[in-house]
């Protein structure tokens, strides 16, 4: 269990970097683990076996010892902090998995002493001019020379000291990735006062963290050396060291060249002063000398390298005043990194969170006596609750006179936090976009915290939000040498003066804006994501700003607006009308609307659901295009990829939301007919849908068939059958409707006579329905199937005592008893269950969403298309039959229900993504999936579930989904990319391609399908012959060959258009068995010597598939290298 627990949290802080194996592999590794292991407790509370959790027995003596003073105080302290005491304890041991062992301390520190000395060996070298660097053979400048003129000299001299800063020092350094900040000051001698101006101190910087890595390219003790960017700010490079040998992976230095404490005054770095001059930077002498731009983000970038020591020294100074600071810290790392918020530039890295803790500490927002837990719940609180874009925070107690203001740091930044010295904005490259995000975050965290029946820990401290599963829409913006055009179309020569030529960071927040403005109500939250911190060897040049990888950027629906079709406007004669205007160029124009008004307005195209969807991609492109010159070729859309496998109407484009539509509108209309009907002898007490489509997820929903006479010939009053020369016929999907009928004395108490009633209730619908409306009806026992609007119902009877009925029985005595039995539970499944699961779907398709369900706009949430997507992919990868098709649609609802730590899916593919996640990643083995429908389950429920399911877990399927109206039994699950591999099974059974009735709906369909005997056009309500219902020749087949061979082998098959059945033979089918009469299905004789055995007849058995697939089946491909006889 603890190594189990072990992998869950390093794969929590990085699903890709794993820096320690699961086992020890050297002996360091060896007494790390000795070490940790000495430290646990003797008794553990659970052990495993086959990866299932089972609790330990204990003795007597210890089942009932009285608890400790210590113990009695742990237990308050859970209870009045955590939910349970169960997050008290994942909280400690993450903390403990997270933390530096002493032995991995050891190595930092004594690689930390060898770098340090060898640095202090620097020898001099002779003055040359700054843009000299022939002296340079075994290191390239880590330094975009743009422009490539620079006054000054330089040379090489010993360091004035070397310095340990960052998160190592205070203790706040995590695991897996261990970097240590290293700060090398660089001597006095050879920086000048003028240094601070046209990038004179950068480029310097520069070039002795070059001479350094030239340096520490002769020291043996060095693995690799590389440079990176702090942040992704090209300004301040940084060497990054790695040991040599088998430690190489364990630690990385960070070194950092930063200038004398003291040498240049804070004031000089004003966020409203210039130093970078125009006619330097253009090479164009300025007309307006004294009128130079601010730069703000050089200013802060200079500045913030005079100031790591002090820093260190004020975290240090407050973290000794709270014991758990460092824990409260390690959380908020933790959850910053699942959330790709702590890496690149404008991130909100460890070091601000240290310096968010240190601040509610200064403040007095939280206690010195809080433990880490709550530190880090306040912290989340308060940047769910203060937004920094607006009303920014400061440090500084007791700035002096020249410290710019608050609203002087709100001029020149988008988000404010003022470090203690009062002159750096810590927050300087971060966007108003990403510190939104981190509100939107912390705000959903403490949501899901606060809800007994979400586990948080999970949530919040164990689960990476990846941008592609988080939000809705994600776009990616390519080709970035692009946004050079755009700077220039955006006139942005004073940003990009600031910004030191990078013009991906320098045009990024305008485009966000610009999109912000276009996209309006249509989004809850525009995101970004973070330029990555570059990383290149050391003897190559740094990599342009063209070389990142594309930007991302991320939408979170709000689907109440986002597929509109018109963008309204301000009437014609308003003064706005003309921003409006310019906003959508030649989009926009005057347009009159039903309430007379006369209004600009931009009309999108899009008839149905999947062209909606696309809107948002149109409206992004058409402006990127308009205002920043980008080409739609820079574009690239994650998402409506997966469309074509679940199109319906490929010509007019739909993915099927207006084909279940009406489907449910052609039953809610048979409802309302049956309800009405006279002359039954008993009254309807409910009509309930118990098929897919009624609830908007079935894969391909059925469409309106127009029949084509000529294809059929008529076989008296049943309806109709193909010709012996055609095909296949169109497959007529029966939609169940369950009728329940009244309660009544008539009813008979024997189970054979009830089915005789349903039976003559059928027939009495069927006359009915065919009198008083003109529907062609065909009657069964069972069933009678209604052919109403080109579609065909089925419609059953039920009584609601038929189950009980079933489970009576009398004793030879003459007792009466009631015992449970298969066929009662599969006639409450088909006539209670179902009937419920449907109608609660059905709401859930229009509810789980915000959405709009009127005439003029049929749209509705995508739960019902996610389903559909997650079928279609089980169905192709032959999972369909394993995972009823119930219990996917449950799996789906608990993404919208239960979404934590996201918010519910808005769109197809972000769905489809968290299904396969939820697949592969939950602990099947000892946890239920509980689906909260209609939210019935409270908090107890939920543990009494877990409880039961623990209790009793070899009973249950492998896959437990609890319901509220299924706590116990799993009802839905068995105990047992959408091309699916073939390479693993022993024999295929090719179908003839013209017998297979869904063909058209293949992952891969013809490209010319034939005629199935329908027509285009509008189909009649009612009337006209009844055609073949639930005629599917290759599910037949499938039916008769695992009757024949359920014995030897496996047959799986995609429902949707396949053209292959895979057969797999089961693993002990050929063992041979001895020999009886009564157990020679499919098998042969053979002797030896005086013992006679028998084994599967292979021959025979292929010879049988040809013939019951006679005129289906086309060939057997033969894997005889899977199997031996």
């Amino acid at each position: 269990m603890k190594k189990r627990r072990k992998q869950e949290t390093l794969a929590d802080d990085t699903v890709q970097e794993m820096e320690e194996p699961d086992q020890p592999q050297n002996k360091e590794a060896l007494e790390e683990m000795t070490e940790k292991q000495s430290k646990e407790p003797k008794r553990k509370a659970k052990d495993t076996e086959n990866g299932v959790s089972r609790p330990v027995k204990l003795s007597k003596k210890d089942l009932y010892k009285a608890p400790t003073v210590e113990e009695l105080n742990q237990l308050k302290e859970a209870e009045n902090l955590f939910h349970c005491s169960l997050l008290k304890m994942q909280m400690e041991e993450l903390l403990k998995e997270v933390t530096l062992s002493e032995h991995r301390k050891k190595l930092v520190d004594t690689f930390v002493e060898q770098i340090t000395e060898f640095l202090e060996c620097l020898p001099e070298s002779e003055v040359v001019e700054l843009d000299d660097v022939s002296w340079l053979s075994r290191a390239e400048v880590p330094f975009i020379l743009i422009p490539a003129a620079g006054k000054g000299k330089f040379h090489m001299a010993p360091p004035d000291s070397v310095n340990l800063v960052g998160s190592y020092p205070l203790g706040t350094c995590l695991k897996p990735r261990v970097t240590v900040d290293l700060a090398v000051t660089i001597p006095a001698s050879i920086l000048h006062p003028m240094d601070a101006i046209n990038q004179r101190y950068p480029r310097k910087r520069a070039l002795y963290l070059a001479g350094l890595a030239q340096h520490l390219s002769f020291l043996k003790h060095v693995g690799s050396l590389s440079f990176s960017c702090l942040h992704g700010n090209r300004l301040r490079p940084v060497l990054l060291v790695k040991p040599a040998g088998k430690d190489s992976e364990k630690v990385t230095l960070r070194i950092h060249v930063i200038p004398p404490p003291d040498f240049l005054k804070p004031s000089r770095f004003h966020p409203l002063k210039n130093n970078v001059r125009t006619e330097w930077f253009t090479g164009v002498a300025s007309k307006h000398q004294d009128a130079e731009p601010a730069t703000p983000h050089y200013n802060s970038t200079v500045l913030g390298d005079h100031l790591p020591l002090s820093h260190l020294q004020f975290l240090s100074a407050v973290a000794a005043q709270c014991p758990a600071f460092n824990d409260g810290v390690a959380l908020l790392k933790v959850w910053l990194r699942h959330r790709e918020l702590d890496k690149g530039a404008g991130c909100f890295c460890g070091f601000h969170a240290s310096m968010l803790m240190a601040y509610l500490l200064s403040t007095h927002k939280v206690s010195k006596a809080m433990n880490g837990y709550q530190l880090f719940r306040n912290a989340l609180h308060f940047l769910a609750s203060t937004d920094l874009t607006v009303n920014g925070i400061t440090l500084a107690r007791n700035p002096d006179s020249k410290a710019p203001s608050l609203p002087e740091f709100h001029s020149a930044f988008s988000v404010v936090f003022v470090d203690p010295s009062g002159h750096l904005n810590l927050l300087a490259d971060m966007t108003a976009f990403t510190y939104k995000r981190i509100q939107h975050e912390a705000s959903l965290s403490l949501k899901f915290w606060d809800d007994p029946t979400v586990d948080g820990f999970q949530a919040l401290l164990m689960t990476p939000k990846a941008m592609i599963r988080t939000y809705d829409n994600v776009f990616q913006l390519g080709e970035l040498v692009n946004l050079q055009a755009s700077c220039k179309k955006l006139s942005l020569l004073s940003e990009l003066m600031d910004h030191s030529g990078n013009y991906v960071l320098c045009a990024l927040p305008l485009i966000l804006s610009l999109l912000q403005r276009g996209l309006g109500e249509r989004v809850q939250l525009l995101v970004h994501s973070l330029p990555p911190d570059p990383e290149w060897p050391v003897d190559k040049p740094p990599p342009k700003h063209k070389d990142l990888p594309p930007l991302n950027i991320g939408l979170l629906l709000n689907l109440e607006h986002a597929l509109s079709v018109i963008e309204r406007g301000p009437p014609a004669d308003n003064p706005q009308a003309v921003e409006f205007r310019q906003l959508w160029g030649s989009r926009s124009e005057l347009r009159r609307f039903q309430d007379g008004a006369i209004t600009e307005a931009v009309l999108w195209s899009g008839s149905s659901s999947c062209e909606r969807r696309l809107i948002v991609l149109e409206i992004i492109a058409h402006l990127l295009q308009l205002h920043a010159d980008l080409p739609e070729s820079c574009l690239r859309f994650v998402g409506g990829q997966m469309d074509d496998i679940i199109k319906v109407n490929k010509e007019i484009c739909t993915t099927g939301e207006e084909e279940s539509l009406k489907v449910v509108q052609s039953y809610d209309d048979l409802s309302r007919k049956l309800w009405q009907l006279e002359g039954l002898p008993l009254s309807i007490t409910s009509v309930q849908g118990a098929h897919q489509a009624l609830r908007y997820t079935q894969v391909f929903p059925p469409i309106p068939a127009k029949l084509d006479y000529s294809f059929f010939d008529r076989k008296n009053y049943l309806g109709l059958v193909p010709k012996e020369n055609k095909p296949c016929p169109y497959y007529i999907t029966p939609i169940k409707v369950i009728v329940h009928m009244e309660g009544s004395g008539k009813w008979p108490s024997e189970h054979q006579a009830v089915r005789h009633i349903k039976a003559a209730f059928h027939i009495c619908l069927a006359e009915l329905l065919n009198k008083q409306h003109n529907y062609k009806c065909h009657a069964k026992p069972n069933y009678v199937d209604v052919w109403k609007d080109g579609l065909a119902f089925r419609i059953e009877v039920a009584y609601h005592r038929e189950a009980h009925i079933l489970r009576e029985s009398v004793t030879p005595e003459g007792l009466l008893m009631f015992r449970d039995n298969a066929e009662a539970q599969a006639l409450e499944l088909e006539t209670q269950h179902k009937p419920f699961l449907t109608s609660t779907l059905h709401g859930y398709s229009r509810l789980l969403q915000p959405c709009l369900f009127d005439s003029n706009d049929q749209q509705h949430g995508c739960f019902g298309i996610v389903c559909r997507l997650a079928k279609r992919w089980l169905a192709s990868q032959f999972l369909l039959e394993e995972i009823r098709e119930e219990a996917a649609d449950l799996l789906v609802a608990s993404l919208f229900l239960h979404p934590s730590p996201f918010t519910p899916p808005s769109s197809p593919q972000v769905g489809f993504l968290r299904f396969l996640c939820l697949l592969s990643t939950f602990d099947w083995k000892n946890t239920p999936l509980i689906v909260n429908l209609n939210g019935k389950l409270t908090g107890v429920d939920y543990t009494d579930i877990k409880n039961d399911f623990a209790a009793s877990r070899e009973s249950h399927p492998t896959m437990f989904i609890a319901t509220p109206n299924d706590k116990k039994t799993s009802i839905w699950t068995k105990k047992v990319v959408f091309r699916p591999p073939l390479e693993g099974y022993d024999v295929l059974i090719h179908l003839n391609s013209q017998q297979v009735p869904l063909l058209a709906h293949a992952v891969d369909p013809p490209a010319l399908c034939f005629q199935q005997g329908t027509l285009r056009g509008e189909v009649f309500s009612s009337g006209g012959a009844l055609p073949v219902i639930d005629y599917d020749p290759v599910k037949l087949f499938l039916s008769e060959l695992r009757d024949a061979f359920e014995d030897l082998a496996l047959f799986f098959y995609d429902p949707f258009g396949g053209t292959v059945i895979a057969v797999l033979w089961k693993p002990n089918a050929f063992e041979p068995r001895p020999f009886k009469t009564s157990l020679m299905n499919a098998r042969r004789v053979e002797v030896n010597g005086d013992v006679a055995t028998t084994v599967p007849n292979v021959e025979a058995i292929l010879q049988d598939f040809r013939i019951f697939g006679e005129g289906l089946v086309q060939k057997l491909e033969l894997r005889t290298e899977k199997w031996v006889v």
